[in-house]
This record gives C-alpha cells, sequence and structure tokens, in this order.
C-alpha cells in the first residue's frame, strides 16, 4: 500500500514515478498469498460448503474423520506437486540470476519471491499432513462430541456412509484412468466430480484443483502435463499488478469497520427517515448502501449493522424477524455498489475494465436500494404482523445538516478519491485502492480507533480474506484450463446455438444454474466455476459482458439470502447474542428481499441500457 501511495504522489506531483512498482507488485502477490495460506489452512479458514460435513461432524466425529483425512490429503498431493514443480523453477531462476525489468532503469531479482512460494507452499503442506493426523487421531475417539453418548450407540449409518465414499472415490478413479475416454466426457466428469466433492465439504479450492488436475492429466495423455499446467496456475495465475487490488480493497473494508464509519452512516439515515412507517428499516437499507459505496464486502455490511441497525430497530417495536430479514437483506448492497469485491473477480476473469464495471453498478445499486426501501415501506402498510408495530424513533436524536455532512465527509471523501479517482483516469482500480486504505488508516487514527492489537488484527484478516481468496482464484485458473483442453465451453454454446436459445433464453438458464450453486456454495466460487463455461456461449450469442458481469453479481449475490448456505445469514447469527434469534428466523426474515432481489435482476436483463448508459457519458 505505501509504495503505491508513494509512486501515485511522485508521479502525481512530481511527475518522477518510482521504477518498477507494477512488476514489485506483481511479482508479489503469489508469494503472499502461499505464505498467508499456512495460517489460513491450519485455522480451517478455505472456504467450503458445510451442509452434509458439518451436520456429519456433529453425529458422527468418527465417520465426518474419515471424510476430512481423504479432503485433506488431497491438500497434501496438491502441495506436493507444487513443490515438485516450483523447485526446479526456483533452482533455475537463482542459477542464471532471472530478473524482472530492463538492464540500466531498474532490475528485480526473480528469485526471492519464487523463494516464498515454495516456502509458503511447503509449510502448507506440512499443515495439511497435521490437519490429516488430527482426523486419524479422532478415528480412535470413544465418546460422541455432542452427547458424550458411546459412538457405538449412535448407529453405524455414518460409518457406512464413509465407507460408501471411500469405495465411490476408489471406483472413480479406476474408471478414469482405465477407461479410453473422449476429452469433452472427461471434462463432464471431473466437472459433476467437483460439484459432488463441494457438496461433500471439500475445501472449494482443493476440489478444483484436484478435479482439475485429473482431467488435465487423461486429457491430455500424461501427468507432466497437469503438472506443468499446476505449477503455472500456482505462480502466475494471479501474478500480475492488478490483483493487488483484492487486498487492498479488503484491508480498507476491514479498517472502516474499526472506524465505525457504519455507524456514523445509521445515525444520520435514522435521522433522516425516523418519522416514516418503516423508517429504521429504510435507513438500514440507506446506511448499508452508503457504506457499501466505500467498503465493497456484503459481508462486512452484515457485521456491521448486526451490531448497529438490530438492536435500535427491535428497541423501537420491530419483530425481530423483520430487523435481522432487512441487515442480512440490504447486506448485498455491499457486492452491487461500487467499489464491489465481486465485480473487480469478475472484471479479472472476464478481462474487462474494473472502471468501467463499477460504473455500471452504479445505476443498478440505487435501483435495488431503493426497491428495498420501497418494499419496505409496503411490507409495513400491508403486512404489518410480519413488521410489527414500531413506534417513531422520536427518541433518537435529530440532526442538523452541519452535523450529518462532518459525518458523512470522510465517506463523502473515500468515495471521490476510489471512485472519482477511477472513472476520472487519475488512478487505476489497484491505485485507488491502495490510496482509499490510506485514506481509511487516516480516518481510523483520527477517531483513535487504531492501536497496536487493532492494527495487528486488520492484518491478519487481510491477510486471511485476501489468501483465501486469492487461492480460490488460483485454483479457478487451472479448472479453467482444464474446461478449456477438454472443451467444454465450445460444446455448450454448440449446445446453445443448437437449441436455438436465444440471449434472454441463456439468461433464463444461467440465472437458475447460478441460483441453485448460491444455495450450497459462496458467492466468488460460483463465479468462477460458471464464468469460464458461461463467457464464451455469450460471446457467440454477441451479449455484452460488462452488463452481464452486473447481472451476474445480482443474480449471484441471491445466494447469500438462501438456505442452506446463505453466508449473510450466518453471519447476522453469528454476530447477535446466540438465542436472540434462530437461522429459521434470519431466512423467512431475508425472503422478500429475495423477491425483489429477483425482479431487480430480471430488470436489468431485460433492460441491458440501465447498467450501460452512464458508462457512455
Amino acid at each position: 500500500m505505501a509504495l503505491i501511495c508513494v509512486d501515485v504522489a511522485m508521479r502525481t506531483f512530481l511527475n518522477k514515478p518510482i521504477s518498477g512498482v507494477v512488476e514489485f507488485v506483481a511479482l508479489s502477490v503469489a508469494g503472499f498469498v502461499f505464505l498467508q495460506l499456512p495460517s489460513a489452512i491450519a485455522n480451517r479458514r478455505l472456504l467450503r460448503a458445510e451442509m452434509f460435513i458439518e451436520p456429519l461432524e456433529e453425529r458422527n466425529p468418527r465417520a465426518a474423520a474419515i471424510f476430512n483425512i481423504v479432503f485433506w490429503l488431497v491438500g497434501v498431493f496438491l502441495f506436493w506437486k507444487i513443490l515438485v514443480w516450483a523447485w526446479p523453477d526456483f533452482t533455475k531462476a537463482w542459477s542464471t540470476d532471472e530478473f524482472a525489468g530492463a538492464p540500466g532503469a531498474y532490475m528485480i531479482p526473480v528469485w526471492p519471491f519464487k523463494l516464498a512460494l515454495i516456502i509458503g507452499t511447503f509449510i502448507g503442506l506440512l499443515q495439511f499432513i497435521k490437519l490429516a493426523a488430527i482426523e486419524a487421531g479422532a478415528l480412535f475417539v470413544t465418546r460422541a462430541k455432542t452427547t458424550g453418548a458411546p459412538l457405538a450407540a449412535k448407529g453405524n449409518a455414518g460409518l457406512f456412509t464413509s465407507l460408501v465414499f471411500l469405495t465411490a472415490v476408489a471406483a472413480f478413479l479406476i474408471f478414469m484412468f482405465t477407461g479410453d475416454h473422449r476429452p469433452i466426457n472427461v471434462g463432464i466428469y471431473c466437472l459433476f466430480g467437483m460439484l459432488l466433492l463441494v457438496f461433500l465439504g471439500m475445501p472449494i479450492p482443493l476440489a478444483l484443483m484436484g478435479m482439475s488436475y485429473i482431467g488435465i492429466w487423461i486429457a491430455r495423455g500424461g501427468e507432466i502435463n497437469a503438472l506443468n499446467t499446476l505449477g503455472l496456475a500456482a505462480s502466475s495465475a494471479v501474478g500480475s499488478y492488478e490483483f493487488g487490488v483484492i487486498p487492498l480493497f479488503i484491508m480498507m473494508g476491514v479498517v472502516l469497520e474499526k472506524a465505525d464509519v457504519g455507524k456514523d452512516a445509521f445515525q444520520v439515515a435514522a435521522a433522516m427517515l425516523r418519522r416514516l412507517r418503516g423508517g429504521l428499516g429504510m435507513a438500514t437499507v440507506f446506511a448499508n448502501a452508503i457504506f457499501a459505496s466505500i467498503v465493497g464486502s456484503s459481508v462486512a455490511s452484515a457485521a456491521v449493522f448486526s451490531r448497529i441497525a438490530v438492536p435500535a430497530m427491535v428497541s423501537h417495536g420491530y419483530t425481530k424477524r423483520f430487523s435481522v430479514g432487512c441487515v442480512a437483506g440490504s447486506s448485498v448492497l455491499g457486492m452491487l455498489i461500487p467499489p464491489s469485491l465481486l465485480l473487480i473477480i469478475y472484471g479479472l476473469v472476464a478481462e474487462q475494465s474494473v472502471g468501467r464495471l463499477f460504473i455500471a453498478a452504479i445505476v443498478p445499486g440505487i435501483i435495488l436500494a431503493a426497491t428495498f426501501c420501497v418494499g419496505i415501506y409496503l411490507m409495513a402498510v400491508f403486512m404489518p404482523r410480519f413488521v410489527g408495530a414500531p413506534r417513531p424513533a422520536e427518541d433518537m436524536a435529530a440532526m442538523g445538516a452541519g452535523e450529518m455532512t462532518v459525518k458523512l465527509a470522510p465517506i463523502a471523501l473515500l468515495v471521490l478519491a476510489v471512485i472519482g479517482g477511477i472513472y476520472g483516469g487519475i488512478f487505476t482500480p489497484t491505485e485507488a485502492a491502495a490510496v482509499g486504505t490510506a485514506i481509511a488508516f487516516a480516518i481510523a487514527f483520527s477517531r483513535g480507533r487504531i492501536d497496536w492489537k487493532i492494527f495487528k488484527s486488520i492484518l491478519l484478516e487481510t491477510g486471511f480474506v485476501s489468501a483465501v481468496i486469492l487461492f480460490l482464484i488460483v485454483a479457478a485458473n487451472l479448472y479453467t484450463r482444464q474446461v478449456a483442453l477438454t472443451g467444454i465451453p465450445t460444446k455448450f454454446a454448440d449446445w446453445v446455438t443448437g437449441a436455438g436459445l436465444d440471449l434472454t433464453s441463456f439468461l433464463a438458464v444461467y440465472f437458475v444454474v447460478v441460483f441453485l450453486l448460491g444455495m450450497i456454495i459462496d458467492s466468488v466460487s460460483i463465479m468462477l466455476i460458471v464464468l469460464p463455461i458461461m463467457l464464451p456461449v455469450l460471446d457467440v450469442l454477441d451479449g455484452n459482458k460488462i452488463w452481464f458481469g452486473v447481472v451476474t453479481t445480482i443474480a449471484v449475490e441471491i445466494g447469500l439470502l438462501t438456505p442452506p448456505f446463505g453466508l449473510s445469514v450466518y453471519v447476522v447469527k453469528g454476530v447477535l447474542p446466540k438465542d436472540f434469534v434462530s437461522l429459521n428466523t434470519i431466512f423467512a426474515g431475508s425472503f422478500p428481499f429475495v423477491v425483489m432481489m429477483f425482479l431487480v435482476t430480471v430488470l436489468v436483463m431485460a433492460f441491458p441500457e440501465l447498467s450501460l448508459w452512464l458508462g457512455r457519458l
């Protein structure tokens, strides 16, 4: 962050940019990911679907341990293969003095960055071995975790399920490696195998990488091709300056959460809307929209406003169901209103301008927020039992225009710096993220919200989240290569055109696929799984990729509110006191927002100009 900010300042004020910043950041990203991964692995932070494995761990820990041992051994295998590829690559860079840059201008040795990848991969390998050993030890536990009853009393159903799983894995591998399969069939088998492993609870990046490795091995007729592709994905998939934007925006969001910016936004919104029917619900939406304009994370929004808005709404007579539904439902604005982490990832995967995507999402984001507010008002009028009997929030302090301006000034400054800087051509997205993060730290320090302990927690949380997301992108890069090698996008495009599907019909199919996947896996994973298959079809149908990115983001975000995954719902549940509200109640409270999101998705699909006209000005 500091290096990029200094480079921006030197370029802007002295016309003397620092040579090599772009190359240094690009080289650093992969090493950063793999150095941080061991900690994420040890803390079990890798993304996974838990609707199967979590109940199994509660009912029969020994059976679940068998599943987890297989999962962690896949990680051991993959990280060992990365080491096998990376070590010769490192020794070559060391012996030949490989560098990035230009002689006489600047020269950056490459070997330290390759060494960082090796060190991180080796420690990650040890962590996977440790996790597998822990699970192996669980096989000898004689008492159930939850009740203390002997495991034998739990029955043998869980162990039978584990035996079936092991048999199925062995049968699949035998079938794949002994059969004579066409590449397209290999791709299809691996796709369904990957989805099944994700459902069973294998960490999503391991499922993507494991099945892709097998697919490339078989489709290309040799392991050496799979090994080289895996190594290239690990070393270069995120080896670009543009990927530096992800940890920087994540850090900015974490800092602003600590700085209580969300609380200021809610207080201003509540002061403005407190006398309206459903006013505090609308204030939650309004504050979420403001917070989203600087943070770009639905999870952060859900966490912040669960603490701020829910107690205020319940104390003023709103039902718990409606209160938590407003927070969970409006939190999705964090991934649509720019700067949005999902839009950044879409832009990197689809090779589209992140700045243009940000501009394209502004109007749909405003429409979605306005739809939520109108929906809340209508629910307050026509569904009083659902909303409750709220009292006007007269006890909440009135606020003059001057005080509102003071509270919103930091937010306005950040929006101007980040969005204005990108749209005005002053900053690249990565530079805007660095400048925004620096401003966020300045705001937090000025409010006395940062001490050494909080600073360390900011660095740790940024590292965890960034490493998990970037490692998922590495896995998706390998998956994309496997999908391309086996010809799935081409065959799917041929099927779409052969079936006579137009763009509207394709979008309907696409929405259903995304909606169903949203029930079991997170938003980022959905994008990284479906886009490599769907984007080539969009090209055949002459669809606009900027508009498609906005449609995809809204559709994917619905999954944050739908069971059983519903990440925003789980965040709200986790932040609130343990017995305050049930998961089912939060899902029920969120349902009206799912309906409204569906309507807005259809609207943006039907009228692409809603997302495109602003970018043409």
